[in-house]
């Protein structure tokens, strides 16, 4: 076995050690961890994230970066509620607007990088500042409460005793699943990332794939505000706040490549539930939220270098 494919092997079975590595740790070091309970409120904390990580995939994928995700969370969530419960149109059709407003903010994004010739990194930062800014403007810097049981249902509620966001991220994660591993779509998705001027080359439009990655990230970054509202049950207007972090981390630690081209779904999947078992083992044990940062962040860029390092190799 080459060198090459020797990284690659050991990078792609690598998180799913630490993930192991981390849960043992954590049943070592507190009985409660893996009782039942806090098994379902580790999957249900980490459900969320995982939802916006998914939509985060698809953007890394193309080689570039949604840094608005954490603000349209808390900009949808609001509207969501906002529309439910201020302007009268019920559950139901609050989400909906939503859920159509994440996915034309995502459609900006992708505009502003397409046809204004923007950095991801540019375009989405002014994203995440103008929808913090309405999310302020929207609430008026206060909650919306007053959420009727059908939407705090989606946040809070079990199905066959399984939380209902843990049912929504595994749908979601099939349907992405299949998009990017057995469709046109998803293998243009991979191409455009892996490279832009071939892509086009070969008569595919890498503008359109963009604009298309970037409304599903809006949609994801939506719905993960809107489920986060309901389990909070209300819109609060700095929820989300730095959520960034952790929707970009789980791809990059699951395996998807900043560089673009290389990531999967179930790699975001395991990335996302190492935060999630990252965060609920050192709560468990006591470790002070300002050390859980510190922890995070030392976790990321050790999965950026080795990213760096494979990507050389390669």
């Amino acid at each position: 076995m080459s060198l090459t494919k020797l990284v690659e092997t050991l990078r792609r079975s690598s998180v799913f050690v630490i993930l192991l590595l981390i849960g043992m740790i954590f049943a070592v070091s507190s009985p409660e961890f893996l009782t039942v309970s806090n098994l379902l409120n580790v999957a249900l904390q980490t459900s969320i994230i995982a939802i916006v990580a998914i939509g985060m995939t698809f953007t890394i994928l193309t080689a570039g970066i949604d840094l608005s995700v954490g603000s349209l969370m808390a900009l949808c969530g609001a509207l969501a509620a906002g529309l439910s419960v201020r302007q009268g149109l019920g559950t139901y059709g609050g989400i909906t607007l939503a859920l159509l407003a994440g996915m034309g903010l995502g459609l900006i994004n992708g505009l502003l990088i397409v046809k204004g010739d923007m950095p991801p990194f540019v375009a989405t930062l002014a994203m995440l500042t103008i929808a913090r800014g309405l999310t302020l403007v929207y609430t008026e810097g206060r909650p919306i409460a007053g959420l009727d049981q059908k939407f705090i249902f989606w946040g809070t509620g079990q199905l066959l005793g399984i939380p209902m966001p843990v049912i929504l991220l595994t749908v979601i994660a099939i349907i992405a699943f299949i998009v990017l591993r057995y469709t046109r779509f998803g293998l243009y998705v991979y191409a455009t990332g892996g490279n832009e001027e071939t892509t086009r080359l070969a008569g595919v439009s890498p503008d359109r794939i963009k604009l298309a990655v970037y409304v599903i990230s809006g949609f994801t970054a939506a719905l993960g505000g809107i489920l986060l509202t309901a389990r909070l049950w209300s819109a609060q207007p700095n929820a989300a706040v730095g959520w960034e972090l952790d929707a970009i981390a789980a791809p990059v630690l699951g395996g998807t490549s900043l560089f673009g081209g290389v990531g999967s779904i179930g790699g975001t999947l395991v990335g996302a539930f190492i935060i999630g078992v990252l965060s609920n083992g050192l709560n468990l044990l006591g470790v002070s939220s300002y050390y859980q940062q510190v922890i995070k962040g030392i976790v990321f860029i050790l999965a950026v270098m080795l990213d760096l390092f494979t990507k050389r190799q390669r």
